[in-house]
């Protein structure tokens, strides 16, 4: 039997002025959903440096850094059964707008800077709502401490 392991993995909160980048996920299991640039850190890479790579190649876009944000941890189970079928523990990194035209690269079907008014209204999950939140607060006291 496989021993199953949580996998080690990033999401990037880039805003350009009170816009934040989103996604469309364009692979199973997720495909379609509204998520954060990101994906799975890998071997032998620094989680700060996954963020901003995953970023890259998801939206086109590159960023500077701000902080961490939060470590969340993303367990999803089966509709059928209710076994747990995937765990990512996700590292959420502020960042701020550097270059670059957004565009859906990589795995994303689609993406764009989507307005607080339209996030508002957009079906997310309610933990990156929660991040996207606390993302704006840390940039913010980034850019009033400057």
């Amino acid at each position: 039997m496989t021993e199953l392991k949580p996998v080690p993995a990033v999401g990037t909160v880039c805003f350009r002025g009170e816009d934040v980048a989103l996604i469309r996920r364009g692979t199973k299991p997720m495909a379609g959903s509204w998520s954060l640039p990101g994906g799975k850190i890998e071997f032998g890479e620094r989680a700060s440096d996954a963020a901003l790579r995953e970023l890259k190649e998801e939206t086109g876009l590159t960023a500077r850094l701000v902080g961490l944000v939060d470590v969340v941890d993303g367990i999803f189970t089966s509709r059928t059964t209710g076994d747990v079928t995937r765990h990512f523990v996700l590292f959420d990194y502020a960042a701020v707008w550097v270059s670059g035209t957004v565009m859906a690269g990589d795995d994303a079907a689609h993406a764009e800077w989507i307005s607080p008014a339209r996030l508002e209204n957009l079906e997310i999950w309610e933990e990156t709502r929660r991040i996207i939140d606390a993302a704006r607060t840390l940039v913010s006291a980034d850019q009033s401490a400057s």
